[in-house]
């Protein structure tokens, strides 16, 4: 899929820190740069979102379809017009998130995830995915000692938030080219300079295209 932008996701456990990250990124690389998260970022998608994270409960098919819905919303609505505009679009978690959480935390058939995913981005895939690992107990603990209160997943099992983990070590195992893998562990200013490195060398490269 052409666009004139730039498309960059960042992904990772729960706790792993990409909302201090992804803000940082925005601030270093200046105008034009366009962040939203998933599920969410149109009004439509924020209304699923909240479904999605308040529902006491909720199948694993029900989770899927709900996540295919907000992202075809936010592809069609947010992130495509911006991309088209030559902006760098950032956003937290995208399609690949779909494989980690329904497809190795609830054990939904991979395949069926990818035509789903497909259908509900049209294609579209990230320029760049920062992969900001970190063992789960460790992100939980964090999340735990916030302010902020836990969501329903934030709420299960850390036996769940493991294969969670080992989902997305399968996608930046399966397409290291685009999935960047960083250690969530390293400080925030050390984990910061990797994005932007990485990310500044990328769009040059895509400049070159």
């Amino acid at each position: 899929m052409k666009y004139k932008g730039f498309f960059i996701t960042i992904e990772g456990v729960e706790g792993a820190g990409k909302t201090t990250q992804i803000h940082r990124l925005a601030e270093a690389l200046g105008d034009d740069v366009t962040v939203t998260r998933e599920p969410g970022g149109t009004p439509v998608s924020e209304q699923i979102r909240d479904i999605f994270l308040t529902a006491d409960t909720i199948s694993a098919a029900t989770e899927l379809l709900l996540i295919a819905a907000a992202r075809s919303q936010h592809v069609t609505e947010l992130i495509l017009p911006a991309l088209n505009k030559g902006q760098t679009v950032i956003c937290d978690r995208f399609s690949d998130a779909t494989i980690a959480y329904q497809g190795y935390r609830k054990g939904i058939d991979l395949q069926i995830i990818e035509q789903i995913n497909h259908i509900a981005t049209g294609g579209l895939k990230p320029d760049i995915t920062f992969l900001l690992d970190l063992p789960p107990e460790i992100g939980l603990q964090r999340k735990r000692d916030s302010d902020e209160p836990l969501t329903r997943l934030e709420h299960e099992t850390l036996t769940l938030h493991k294969k969670v983990r080992e989902g997305y070590l399968a996608v930046a195992k399966s397409e290291p080219q685009r999935v960047k893998l960083i250690d969530a562990q390293l400080d925030v200013d050390t984990v910061h300079n990797l994005l932007i490195a990485e990310t500044e060398k990328r769009i040059q490269l895509s400049h070159k295209k």
